[in-house]
C-alpha cells in the first residue's frame, strides 16, 4: 500500500485500547506524558500521506540480531520472530519500516542509561530494522530477552519482551508497542501490559509459538502480527 491507496478514514482509538497512563512505579510514563488532553481535528494531507520513502532515509536489512558476525552468536535462546503488518481493514502494509530493540539474555540493554549490575554480551547489540515485503511480512532472528527489575519502588519485574516501532505509509500509522512471550509467569504482574484495560487487546500483545517442526533446528519460532489502527489494533505501549 502507498499514498495513492490509503484509507479515506481513520477511526478513533477505542478507549479500551488506550493504556491507562501514567503507570505508578514507572517513572518514564510521568515524564513522557502530555499534561493536557489532545485536541481532536480532522486529518489533513500531511498526516494521511507523509512522510514517504522512509526506507531510503532509514537503511533496512538488520534482521539478524543473534549473529552479528560468522562464528559469534549471541548468548541465549535463539528465536525467530515473524509476522505481518496490517492496516485497520486487515490489508497488508508493504514497505513499512519495522524497528526492534530489546534487552539481552541477562535482561540488560546495550545502552548507557542501563547501568544495572548484569552482564553485557559483546555479541549482542539488540537493535534491528527491516522493511515489510509486498505481503506485509517482516522477520527477525534474535534471542529471547531476559526479565529485569524496575528500579522504581515498589519492586516489580518486567517480563521478557521486545519493543517495536512501525513506520507505516502515513503519520497516522506510526505505532510504538511491545511484544510479550506466551505463558511467561511475569506477564500478569507487568504493570505496563496490565495498563491496557481490555483483556482481548492485551492478548494481541502476546506472540504465538510456532510448532518447532515448522521452524527447524536451532531456533524457536514466534509469530506476531501488528495491526496499525482500528478496533483490532495492536495497543501502543510506552
Amino acid at each position: 500500500m502507498d499514498a495513492r491507496h490509503l484509507p479515506d478514514r481513520f477511526d478513533p482509538w477505542p478507549r479500551e485500547l488506550r493504556p491507562a497512563v501514567p503507570i505508578e512505579g514507572y517513572a518514564n510514563t510521568f515524564t513522557h506524558l502530555p499534561f493536557q488532553p489532545p485536541l481532536r481535528r480532522a486529518p489533513t494531507r500531511t498526516e494521511v500521506t507523509g512522510p514517504l520513502g522512509l526506507d531510503r532515509k532509514l537503511p533496512c536489512g538488520d534482521s539478524n540480531l543473534a549473529m552479528p558476525a560468522p562464528g559469534r552468536p549471541a548468548l541465549g535462546q535463539l528465536i525467530h520472530i515473524a509476522g505481518r503488518i496490517l492496516d485497520e481493514d486487515g490489508r497488508p502494509v508493504r514497505g513499512a519500516v519495522v524497528e526492534l530493540w530489546q534487552a539481552n539474555a541477562a535482561g540488560r540493554y546495550f545502552h548507557p542509561h542501563d547501568q544495572r549490575d548484569a552482564p553485557l554480551d559483546p555479541n549482542f547489540i539488540g537493535t534491528g530494522r527491516v522493511r515489510s515485503d509486498e505481503a506485509g511480512r517482516y522477520g527477525f532472528f534474535t534471542i529471547r530477552p531476559g526479565a529485569y527489575p524496575v528500579p522504581n519502588p515498589p519492586t516489580w519485574w518486567r517480563p521478557p519482551h521486545v519493543h517495536f516501532s512501525v513506520l507505516g505509509p502515513s503519520t497516522l500509522s506510526r505505532l510504538v508497542t511491545q511484544m510479550y512471550f506466551p505463558g511467561d509467569p511475569l506477564n500478569p504482574l507487568d504493570r505496563i501490559l496490565m495498563s491496557v484495560p481490555d483483556a482481548a487487546a492485551r492478548e494481541r500483545l502476546v506472540a504465538r509459538l510456532v510448532p518447532p517442526a515448522e521452524v527447524g533446528l536451532g531456533w524457536l519460532g514466534y509469530t506476531h502480527d501488528i495491526v496499525l489502527r482500528g478496533r483490532a489494533a495492536t495497543p501502543p505501549l510506552p
